[in-house]
């Protein structure tokens, strides 16, 4: 297995609690990512792009969930005790990365909720992932890998919402772009931008999903679904009387609103503004 030893131990953990069959090999991964936002005084997806990999939370101090990865905090428990202490005396570096198995081939992914983007990892990579449901913040006991899994089912009968179905997947010893990623697809909100331009810096296929975009009369017929302040806010923001990611974007960068309100409008938009949005 490519990696560290703490990759090692972390994934023989998990595959001597499995059980269950092997997943379909055409089913991939996907790490979700908003490739706009800023990470020090740069983008996420060119902090990638010059990396050439791409980073854990621990790493890079940014997250689409909640921002716990240093000693003591909920992350750092999290996977203490999914991995049994495995990455407790590792660095930064050596953490896994947090995705999705994309199970359902949805073209926008797994967990649209983290990011209207995705890197498309490759099959190898899966004999290095392992894989929980629901999200590690359950703290859930059902683990698999990948040549173990019997969480299919589990997800797939779970009344959730469609972005809280997925099933975590933890990619060990590193993800390195033009090694581990068959594509990177981006939200067409961002064609012809600076984005587009920075995404074929990656050195692997750029590719598009059909696009996350809704409108404000939408939005409001869910008031309960984020908050009436939600709506508020998604109606202030919103450009034409439209929400899609590259629009979100430019509010989080004026940095008007606060980060959880406008993770929240995200939410809204992914939810209710893919064709995807009605059945499985």
């Amino acid at each position: 297995m490519t990696g560290t030893h703490w990759a090692t131990t972390a994934v023989t953990h998990v595959r001597n609690q499995a059980h269950g069959e092997p997943i379909d090999p055409t089913w991939r991964v996907t790490l979700h990512f908003h490739p706009d936002r800023a990470t020090g005084d740069t983008t996420i997806l060119r902090a990638i792009a010059t990396d050439s990999r791409y980073r854990s939370q621990f790493e890079i101090g940014t997250s689409n969930g909640g921002m716990t990865a240093h000693p003591g905090g909920d992350r750092w428990n999290w996977e203490s005790r999914l991995f049994s202490g495995a990455y407790d005396q590792a660095p930064p570096t050596a953490r896994p990365v947090y995705g999705s198995l994309n199970h359902r081939m949805r073209p926008y992914g797994g967990s649209p909720r983290f990011g209207s983007a995705h890197l498309r990892l490759n099959t190898a990579t899966l004999t290095r992932t392992t894989l929980c449901y629901p999200d590690s913040v359950f703290e859930p006991v059902a683990l698999a890998t990948t040549d173990r899994c019997a969480l299919i089912e589990l997800a797939d009968t779970d009344d959730q919402d469609l972005l809280d179905d997925y099933i975590e997947a933890h990619v060990h010893g590193g993800v390195i772009l033009t090694r581990d990623a068959e594509a990177l697809v981006l939200d067409p909100s961002f064609r012809n931008t600076e984005i587009e331009t920075d995404a074929h810096l990656l050195g692997i296929p750029v590719q598009w999903h059909q696009g996350f975009q809704t409108d404000i009369d939408e939005i409001a017929a869910h008031p309960d679904y984020r908050g009436p302040e939600i709506v508020k806010a998604a109606t202030r923001i919103a450009q034409q009387g439209l929400l899609n990611p590259r629009i979100i974007g430019e509010a989080v960068h004026k940095a008007e609103y606060d980060p959880q309100t406008l993770k929240r409008v995200w939410h809204y938009t992914a939810r209710f503004g893919h064709p995807g949005k009605t059945p499985r």
